[in-house]
């Protein structure tokens, strides 16, 4: 289910919130990451989609 509009993804959130501490990093997957099964780097696909 999507988000209500202006729902920020918990996600994103922490993202945010977290970003400045240094012992905690952010580690961005794109498809081409994906080995197991195609649906996961087709979910990755459409979020990337949104972002851009």
């Amino acid at each position: 289910m999507d988000l209500p509009r202006n729902v920020k993804s918990g996600l994103i959130d922490a993202k945010e919130k977290l970003q400045k501490i240094q012992q905690i990093d952010f580690v961005y997957l794109s498809a081409k990451d994906v080995v197991r099964h195609p649906v996961v780097a087709e979910i990755i696909n459409a979020y990337e989609k949104e972002e851009n």
